[in-house]
């Protein structure tokens, strides 16, 4: 049993989810995402809710009722508030900034690394050492911010490098305390 493809899902006010076949379109005010059902799942909407529900009984269709679900909330809520992630850049002089269309890195590099922004995303750096990645689809703003990311990945030893805003890096002790 999919608990959380059992779950309905609230329509907030100024959200329209259409269908069209298999085609699911979820138009808010901040843009409009599409997605193709899998076979096996039908949606249904009643009222300011939507239900999820599968053909039949197989493993595949119980997996796919969760997954599903789960998508279309994400896109309900991405055309409704949006996504956000933010990075933080740790090392002495290493720094980001936004121009046009690219984000400029320099991160102790030989050169600058130059990662170009897509279209649907928004890329702000409010400061020298801060990445903001917006956009109405969650797994393009985190993919981008991934991507950004595996540039410079922290460093175990003293930390430096691109990191998620909160996330701990676990650093280890170094030579001079192994010896013990």
């Amino acid at each position: 049993m999919s608990k959380i493809g059992k779950k309905p899902i609230d329509l907030p006010s100024g959200v329209k989810v259409q269908v069209k076949g298999k085609q699911v379109i979820v138009e808010g005010s901040k843009g409009k995402l599409e997605y193709q059902l899998p076979e096996g799942i039908i949606l249904k909407e009643n009222e300011q809710k939507i239900f999820i529900e599968r053909a039949s009984e197989t493993k595949q269709a119980k997996a796919f009722q969760g997954l599903v679900r789960a998508l279309i909330f994400n896109m309900v809520k991405g055309v409704s508030e949006g996504f956000k992630k933010e990075l933080e850049i740790v090392g002495v002089g290493y720094k980001a900034e936004v121009k046009k269309e690219s984000l400029l890195l320099d991160l102790g590099f030989s050169h600058r690394v130059e990662k170009v922004i897509p279209p649907d995303l928004k890329v702000s750096a409010p400061s020298s050492t801060r990445i903001v990645v917006e956009g109405i689809d969650k797994q393009r703003v985190a993919e981008f911010a991934a991507q950004v990311r595996r540039i410079k990945p922290p460093e175990p030893y003293k930390g430096k490098g691109i990191r998620y805003t909160g996330e701990q890096v676990r650093k280890k002790l170094g030579k001079a305390m192994a010896k013990g």
